[in-house]
């Protein structure tokens, strides 16, 4: 299943718009937070997937009913422009396990690049709700060797994969070899080309440079 959120009239839409917003873009702080709280929209909206109970809350002057999230979820993250979407989604999910994935491009002189990876950390997956984010789903490539990597840390009863900003070849892409039964598909906008580098249009941008500053 694949959610737009852009689709709908809501405020959600002013944080996309500002992140693409070249006006905006420069303010790397107020470019963190509006993913961060893209963020915490894409987990208000997933917390309505998942499975409560009924529990008693102690109060000073009673008891009250409440339905709480039986299992909290795993939250994983692509690094490094992965990290203020991931802040947002913990910001609700606060009680959330945590995974990190360090993936990059590995460049070739004739232009050409393939997605590596260095680094894995995270808990066991086996029958968990696995939320994985990654603010640019471009070609879809390193989403899709990110999550194969994460099953060696066993197989997540569901996984939501979360991004700001897609293009259709990268949600093709990930349609094409990623489970679908098992696989929900937030994103905050679909963008309809990619460049030859991979570069989304109109897409934002480098997400992790905006954030972080550039690197070399």
């Amino acid at each position: 299943m694949i959610h737009n959120l852009s689709n709908n009239n809501t405020i959600f839409n002013q944080f996309v718009a500002e992140l693409r917003d070249v006006n905006v873009q420069n303010d790397s702080m107020r470019f963190r937070r509006n993913l961060e709280r893209m963020g915490e929209v894409f987990a208000y909206e997933i917390s309505k997937t998942l499975v409560f109970n009924d529990s008693k809350i102690q109060t000073p002057l009673g008891e009250a009913n409440c339905n709480l999230i039986k299992d909290q979820p795993v939250i994983a993250t692509i690094l490094r422009a992965g990290l203020p979407l991931h802040i947002g989604l913990l910001n609700y999910f606060d009680k959330a396990q945590n995974a990190f994935v360090s993936a990059y491009r590995r460049h070739h002189k004739d232009n050409s690049f393939e997605i590596a990876l260095e680094y894995v950390a995270c808990p066991d997956l086996t029958d968990k709700t696995l939320i994985l984010c990654d603010p640019m789903l471009a070609t879809g490539s390193s989403m899709v060797l990110t999550y194969n990597a994460l099953l060696e840390r066993g197989k997540p009863k569901h996984t939501h994969i979360v991004t700001a900003i897609a293009s259709i070849q990268g949600v093709n892409h990930v349609k094409a070899l990623l489970p679908n039964n098992d696989i929900t598909l937030w994103c905050g906008a679909i963008d309809e080309e990619l460049t030859a580098h991979a570069y989304i249009v109109p897409g934002l941008g480098d997400a992790g440079d905006l954030a972080f500053g550039s690197k070399l």
